[in-house]
């Protein structure tokens, strides 16, 4: 039988090689990632700090640059493997997205727009351009605002769905404070865009807020 100590003694590559990894805490997978601690302080020590600091994983994978090599035990190598480590669970939910039907599985489309817009700091307004038979054709950050909002500009939406020769968009932005609820401006630019992409032919599929929790769907509520 393997005592306290000695499990105290594992490294966090022996405890995903013995339990399956979706059974480990945030702090056991982050200091998987970290890999070691620093004098004093071990990588699962450390990872505890970062998650108490930044205020949960999703706070650590997406906090500020400048802010996460501040931190004590976290220098360049840690800071990148952190950031690879977000780009690749952000592409395994775009590739999920761009095997199918985007109107048969709503739910992987969602997913990969809280791991793409999620935690951001800035308002980001994104359109995912959608071909005839309703699959992803790309996924492109059109506009970028400050924590108040993002200009959208229907012309260069039009535009850009032109050149990716789509039959259908869908678009998504964040809010910085983690209210999905849409505001009077997210209105009114959805029924511009719409107006506007439909005297080219093509639809407005849905607009999805991301915040905190569960993503608004603006066609889930009957608001296109």
């Amino acid at each position: 039988m393997i005592t306290a100590r000695e499990k105290a003694q594992k490294g966090p590559a022996e405890e995903i090689l013995e339990r399956p990894p979706e059974v480990l805490s945030d702090a056991e997978l982050l200091a998987l990632l970290l890999g070691n601690g620093y004098r004093g302080c071990n990588a699962r020590q450390l990872a505890g700090e970062l998650l108490d600091h930044f205020g949960g994983l999703a706070g650590v994978l997406r906090a500020d640059r400048s802010r996460l090599l501040a931190s004590p035990g976290v220098g360049p190598a840690k800071y990148a493997l952190l950031c690879a480590a977000l780009e690749v669970s952000r592409r395994h939910a775009l590739d999920l997205v761009r095997g199918g039907d985007v109107l048969s599985s709503p739910q992987q489309t969602r997913r990969f727009l809280q791991h793409h817009l999620a935690g951001r700091t800035r308002e980001i307004f994104s359109c995912l351009f959608v071909d005839s038979q309703n699959r992803l054709i790309c996924c492109e950050d059109l506009f970028l605002g400050t924590i108040d909002g993002a200009a959208v500009y229907p012309r260069e939406v039009a535009i850009r769905a032109l050149q990716n020769s789509a039959a259908a968009v869908i678009f998504a932005h964040n809010h910085p404070s983690g209210i999905t609820q849409p505001s009077v401006a997210d209105r009114r630019i959805t029924e511009r865009l719409q107006s506007a992409l439909g005297l080219l032919d093509i639809r407005v599929l849905d607009h999805i807020i991301v915040g905190s929790g569960t993503p608004f769907s603006f066609a889930e509520v009957g608001l296109l």
